[in-house]
């Protein structure tokens, strides 16, 4: 196993100083931060500075990439019935299977397994709001012939608010 890294092992304080940095700088000047880390103690070589900002872009280029493509599957999809929450669960597991695919010596299978736990506890909630939600939908739509009835509406008003709050669940 190779040694920790030398940026990893920086007080946090210092760390998250040089996350920044580093995306402030968009990944580059890696000379002036190492003179930088050094007049503040820590002689941190620009090669290894380069190594771990190559890895911290990745990873956050992965991260944004993610986020927006949740985004445009939220605005291309908006409902109320939570397939996009499902088309999410299924993205995230996606990835969650192409780590396990890929070795990732980063890899915990116990995490793994806690964040496909997490996804299926997800779906169930979300399901059986789903069927609640449709279930009270349709009772109320059944209740409008009789509110119609009393309210003095014709069957072709009682009709279309019928067709409008069944509407709602589809």
């Amino acid at each position: 196993m190779p040694p920790r890294s030398k940026v990893a092992s920086l007080p946090k304080s210092v760390k998250t100083w040089f996350d920044k940095a580093l995306v402030e700088n968009n990944f580059s000047d890696y000379e002036a931060l190492a003179e930088e880390l050094a007049s503040r103690g820590f002689s941190i070589s620009k090669s290894a500075l380069h190594r771990y900002g190559q890895d911290f872009e990745s990873k956050l280029s992965a991260l944004k990439m993610a986020s927006e493509q949740a985004r445009a599957v939220v605005e291309a999809a908006p409902d109320e019935e939570g397939s996009v929450n499902e088309a999410l669960m299924r993205f995230v597991q996606e990835h969650l299977f192409k780590m396990l695919l890929a070795g990732d010596d980063k890899f915990d299978p116990y995490k793994m397994a806690k964040a496909v736990a997490e996804l299926g506890k997800v779906s169930v909630v979300q399901k059986k709001w789903n069927a609640e939600w449709k279930e009270k939908v349709e009772t109320a739509a059944a209740r409008v012939d009789k509110i119609a009835q009393k309210g003095g509406l014709t069957q072709a008003t009682a009709d279309e608010i019928r067709r409008e709050i069944l509407g709602m669940a589809s």
